[in-house]
């Protein structure tokens, strides 16, 4: 019977595993050098500071890629949209609502009527303002019994949002109100939501954010501003 080979006169089967090789580094305890730690993941906070950054946040072409998506939600929300009237809170949303309202009407192959909404003199603040403008409100036929989707540029505290809530039950009853609106900052003070939300920019509470449109002199462009 031939024999097994062998590794230097030992079987090789048997053979010992070679020694692990010293390690130089010095031991756990004291004197010892321990690695840097890692960076610990951000946290809702820092997000939020490092978000907060003042500059542009829409330019033209985004602003307007944005109120199309707007335009696509409430559609996908609302099915055909029969009944649905687009209402602008007097300045910029107003404006906003006539941009939101053609393309709406693209998407469900009908048009979707629009008007707009002075709250002026529904506002909390009202006897805190010396000379308030009052801008015109038309409303295109009858709430009652229609879906209104209020449009908005800025959803801050909700007071305004109030305001158009309360001058909406002025005109009629709706069977549903909707909000959209194309930036969302925080700082909410009553219990108001947006169903269509542009963007949402978590910001400080001096930070402004500023919407310049073309119908009003500007670019078509939203940006956060630092305290002067």
């Amino acid at each position: 019977m031939a024999s097994r080979p062998t590794l230097g006169g030992r079987d090789e089967l048997t053979s010992k595993p070679p020694p692990r090789p010293f390690n130089p580094g010095p031991r756990a305890g004291k004197g010892a050098v321990s690695p840097p730690p890692s960076p610990s993941p951000p946290t809702r906070h820092s997000e939020l500071r490092e978000a907060a950054v003042s500059g542009v946040l829409l330019d033209p072409a985004a602003l307007g890629r944005t109120l199309a998506r707007i335009a696509h939600e409430i559609a996908e929300r609302n099915g055909t949209c029969r009944d649905l009237i687009l209402v602008g809170i007097q300045r910029r949303g107003a404006v906003l609502a006539e941009r939101i309202g053609p393309t709406l009407s693209g998407i469900v192959g009908h048009s979707v009527p629009v008007g707009c909404i002075d709250v002026t003199m529904h506002r909390d603040d009202l006897n805190w303002r010396s000379l308030p403008q009052l801008r015109p409100t038309q409303i295109p036929g009858d709430i009652t019994g229609k879906t209104v989707v209020l449009v908005d540029d800025v959803l801050f505290h909700g007071r305004t949002i109030r305001a158009a809530l309360d001058a909406l039950a002025d005109l009629g009853r709706p069977t549903r109100v909707q909000l959209a609106v194309l930036i969302d900052r925080g700082h909410r003070e009553l219990p108001i939501r947006a169903d269509f939300v542009g963007k949402n920019i978590p910001t400080a509470l001096n930070q402004r954010i500023q919407v310049r449109l073309v119908e009003e002199g500007g670019t078509d462009t939203v940006t956060l501003a630092d305290p002067a």
